[in-house]
């Protein structure tokens, strides 16, 4: 089971990582900036070195310490950088740019090495082999690739996602296998919705192969990050928190873009596209077998985040009321049966002259289900109406050169911080022109009147 701890609001733009260090908890957002945070109170920091990577075509090299840039790393060919890796030995960091090209780095000299290219992609995943002698990249055009550190590609699964990948990442234990000399275990997650877990062996021959062992459907939309916690038993990736044992999942929230265990407490923090971040305890026994059920798979994070408030059963709508402070209004909502449907059509009217509600506290009841209607229509807007940069309503849609229609404003703020390519598939664009989709707009009009 896991229980929400706290929320961090600092960040003015999409968070797009996270990361945890043995007490320091670092995320990275769209507004440009990087936040630490102490995890004893998650208050703002101390610790040692955290690297960041950014479309200027560098990776930084913070101290944690002074707070100061300790060495800034330009990728070769200065193409943007997508992904960047530290190995756990802290020997070597890895950095994938949009060219496709590789650039292994000595991360105590902050020397480039090596660097190797893979034409036509995008590099956007990296993950090190708990034993940092080894690597796996992801790309936009949907292979996992593990290379050693000299950048010799051991084995190459193309198509590993559909629609590309997005994250990658290594379990931290090693395992044995007969007629093995080790077995790694790698979780990568893509487009296609899907969260798969494969074994990577190296042979007694000094051969590796990668082998898949498991897809996990569990989800409807992209899965754009995904986390081992530190004893590899437990798997966080996009919305859902799994067993990795037992295969057993729950939902977390919604849009979240980037997810992390801490190697020392038994907390994760999962970034989102809503600009939070949220920190999750794991509580003891959460590995137990079967399913939770809806009510306490809820308790996890704010209840209307999850289900159609029309499927709420009338537990749901008890837990709503105490998140609301309206703890006094739940026997008379069960003793009227009122699950979600029942709820939405309550009136101030009805709730004083059917459920006896007085008025002081009818007045509040009343506003608390009218702003539940507000969020319940704008949570219900069709996904085209949304702009893909933003997730907003869009208000004046611009197709790009990509096919894409986003809102103007977002898409010119994109282009003009020189970025040509497309939010979508990372490809680039061709032309910058935009062109007014008048067909999308008028939708998005009639579907507001109605609504």
């Amino acid at each position: 089971m896991v229980s929400l701890i706290c929320t961090l609001q600092d960040h003015r733009d999409d968070v797009n990582w996270c990361a945890f260090s043995a007490t320091l908890l670092a995320t990275c957002s769209g507004d440009k900036t990087l936040r630490i945070y102490n995890t004893k109170d998650f208050s703002d920091p101390c610790g040692q070195f955290l690297a960041s990577c950014s479309t200027d075509a560098t990776v930084v090299i913070w101290s944690m310490v002074s707070g100061e840039i300790e060495a800034v790393l330009e990728h070769p060919g200065r193409s943007p950088v997508r992904v960047c890796a530290l190995s756990p030995d802290s020997a070597h960091l890895v950095s994938g740019a949009s060219d496709g090209s590789l650039a292994l780095w000595d991360f105590p000299s902050k020397q480039c090495r090596r660097t190797s290219p893979v034409n036509d992609t995008t590099m956007v995943a990296c993950s090190f082999s708990p034993c940092s002698q080894l690597f796996v990249t992801g790309s936009t055009y949907g292979d996992l690739r593990l290379w050693d550190l000299e950048l010799n590609q051991l084995q190459v699964e193309k198509n590993a996602h559909d629609l590309g990948v997005s994250c990658c990442a290594f379990s931290p234990d090693i395992h044995s296998g007969e007629g093995q000399v080790v077995q790694f275990r790698l979780a990568s997650c893509g487009q296609d919705s899907l969260l798969k877990i494969w074994a990577i062996n190296k042979l007694s021959t000094g051969a590796f192969k990668m082998q898949p062992l498991h897809a996990l459907t569990g989800q409807s939309a992209p899965v754009l990050s995904c986390a081992y916690s530190a004893d590899g038993q437990l798997l966080v990736s996009g919305r859902n928190f799994i067993d990795v044992t037992l295969f057993f999942m729950i939902v977390l929230c919604r849009y979240v873009t980037a997810c992390s265990f801490s190697p020392t407490a038994s907390i994760i923090a999962t970034g989102s596209m809503d600009k939070t971040v949220n920190i999750w305890r794991v509580e003891d026994g959460s590995s137990g077998h079967g399913e939770f059920s809806n009510t306490a798979a809820l308790t996890a994070c704010s209840l209307n985040k999850f289900l159609l408030v029309s499927d709420w059963s009338e537990e749901d709508v008890s837990l709503w009321l105490v998140e609301e402070g309206l703890e006094g209004l739940v026997d008379t909502f069960r003793t009227n049966n009122i699950d979600g449907t029942e709820l939405l059509s309550l009136t101030k009217e009805t709730l004083a002259s059917e459920l006896h509600i007085g008025e002081n506290p009818h007045r509040t009841s009343a506003e608390k289900v009218d702003e539940l209607k507000s969020e319940c229509v704008c949570s219900g807007v069709p996904d085209e109406f949304l702009c893909p940069i933003t997730r907003e309503l869009m208000k004046d849609p611009v197709i790009a050169a990509d096919g894409y229609s986003y809102e103007r404003e977002a898409i010119e703020s994109w282009i003009n911080t020189k970025n040509r390519s497309s939010p979508m598939t990372n490809l680039p664009l061709l032309t910058t022109l935009l062109t007014p989709n008048h067909t999308l707009k008028m939708a998005i009009g009639r579907w507001k009147t109605t609504h």
